[in-house]
């Protein structure tokens, strides 16, 4: 969960649901887009292939369920509530319409009654048909650790759904129904070639209201909401709610541009800040799916971050724009094909990156093709080719049944002594409070036993060094692309900074996120 975000809560939250508000038409837009009759005639012919997500799942005592706040209604965007209980004000018609639908889903569920294998929750979404078949899309946080998944149609047809994969790093899953006869489906159209201002219609079930219909248009492109690494938003003003979440943003020729995700809200309800996956990314991972189940990705080996002003100041290079390379990870792709920590990408196969879009048209490339990174060492550019890897998939976590044994309590552990107070240096007004590296916090930051380094012991808060991202625990392995072996050898380093007259340094800092680089201000003294 992160702030700012009703699907990583917040003062403004970040609702994992999506759709688009009503806006006023372009004054220039084409009469054909704009008919007689409204949207009534594009919505009529699409609202058969938008279906009603409800899962279920057993919470066993202990596990989270909608009242965390990092896995429940507000974090997740589907309605929610342990054992069916509604997430609606008591008495109000949106309690009825919940406890309608929850009862005939599940019959003789009664909302506040005990069940012996553990509480049932049950939560609503959104999806779409893009094959007759009954290949349905929809998000992966709508149906992540669902027991049973069943699908609605625009006619009350109820059937059960299976997974045929999904993708967590995109928030990405497919679901199958073995439908009686062929089913309605809408075919995805191409977003890159949607602009700021154009049209889009949301379809989906927010609250549990099936069939509901916004407009609005396109308020954004290429948003980042840091909900993973391969973020690439569409940002739309239309109206979207909990339980919209997987349903399509859709163009006006009925084609679907994006999945819709998110909403920024100070409320949990729509403000017309909405969220969708492009459509270019979701036929991508669906195809992927389908085909293996899983998604395949290109994949090097490094971690990158951002080639901000003040970190091309302190490495007193030209470029304002590229992706810095702050690890590369041991016989990873980039390690053998002779990327390096601190080359700066300027372009990938001709494109210039940076180190947002960097990760994400590296995934986009098949393993075993050649890629071409277009960078900066020491100052000179060069050109690097190196064979696209694979990303390593990670093992799938070990659901438990509700037939397993409780697992044994473990021994109490036992009291050990205080660790000696470790001794301080302030580094002048930068807020930079260090010392020795010692053993708890080498093993908080993840770092191997050959790697040297000393400890962020404190940081002043608005201080130079808790501006630019230092934090307590935080670990400085090099001072300008050297090895930091003790506090004495940082102490040196930075008066000879000093002494030639440099007015910041670049720190590489580990913790238990990965690695990054950090301009320090040397300020005064």
């Amino acid at each position: 969960m992160r702030a700012s975000f009703l699907r990583l809560p917040l003062s403004c939250a970040l609702l994992l649901a999506s759709a688009p508000a009503m806006a006023p038409a372009r004054a220039a837009a084409p009469a054909a887009l704009l008919p007689a009759t409204g949207f009534a005639d594009l919505a009529a012919r699409l609202l058969p292939a938008v279906v009603n997500i409800a899962v279920s799942e057993t919470v066993k005592p202990g596990e989270p369920d909608a009242d965390d706040p990092d896995d429940g209604p507000n974090g997740d965007g589907p309605d929610a509530g342990p054992n069916g209980q509604s997430p609606f004000p008591p008495g109000s018609p949106f309690e009825k319409f919940f406890h309608d639908f929850m009862n005939r889903q599940h019959p003789g569920l009664d909302p506040n009654g005990p069940h012996p294998k553990g509480r049932r929750m049950h939560a609503l979404g959104s999806g779409f048909i893009i094959d007759p078949s009954g290949i349905i899309v929809t998000n992966n946080h709508v149906i992540k650790d669902a027991d049973e998944i069943t699908v609605t149609l625009q006619d009350n047809t109820e059937l059960k759904a299976t997974i045929v994969g999904h993708d967590p790093n995109t928030d990405l899953a497919v679901l199958r129904v073995k439908p009686a006869r062929p089913l309605p489906s809408v075919p995805f159209g191409d977003s890159d070639h949607m602009r700021v201002g154009d049209l889009v219609m949301a379809i989906g079930n927010p609250f549990g209201l099936s069939g509901t219909v916004t407009t609005g248009i396109v308020s954004s492109r290429g948003r980042d909401i840091h909900q993973g690494q391969y973020d690439d938003f569409i940002q739309t003003d239309a109206a979207i709610n909990r339980g919209n979440s997987g349903g399509p943003l859709l163009n006006m020729a009925g084609e679907v541009i994006g999945v819709n995700t998110a909403i920024y809200s100070p409320g949990g309800g729509s403000i017309g800040i909405g969220f969708a996956i492009p459509s270019n990314e979701v036929k991508l991972v669906t195809d992927q799916l389908l085909k293996y189940g899983h998604t395949k990705r290109g994949w090097i080996g490094v971690r990158v971050q951002d080639l901000t002003h003040d970190l091309a100041d302190t490495m007193k290079v030209s470029a304002t724009q590229g992706a810095l390379i702050a690890g590369v990870e041991a016989n990873g792709p980039a390690q053998k094909g002779g990327l390096k920590r601190g080359d700066i990408v300027l372009t990938y196969g001709g494109k210039p990156v940076d180190g947002h879009s960097l990760p994400r048209l590296v995934a986009e490339t098949p393993s075993g093709q050649t890629g071409e990174f277009g960078i900066l060492r020491d100052g000179k550019p060069q050109t690097v080719k190196l064979t696209i890897g694979e990303f390593p998939q990670p093992p799938e976590p070990a659901k438990t049944g509700a037939k397993d044994k409780p697992a044994s309590k473990s021994p109490a552990p036992s009291k050990t002594p205080p660790a000696p107070k470790t001794p301080a240096t302030t580094l002048g007004d930068t807020g930079l409070k260090y010392g020795p590296l010692d053993p708890a916090t080498r093993a908080a930051a993840h770092l191997d036993a050959t790697t040297t380094g000393i400890a962020v012991l404190d940081v002043t808060p608005d201080s130079p060094a808790d501006d630019h991202g230092l934090s307590k625990g935080d670990v400085i392995t090099q001072i300008d692309q050297a090895p930091i072996a003790s506090p004495e050898a940082f102490a040196a380093a930075i008066a000879t900074a000093r002494k030639s007259g440099r007015q910041s340094v670049l720190l590489l800092v580990q913790n238990a996120d990965g690695q990054q680089f950090i301009p320090l201000p040397l300020g005064g003294s």
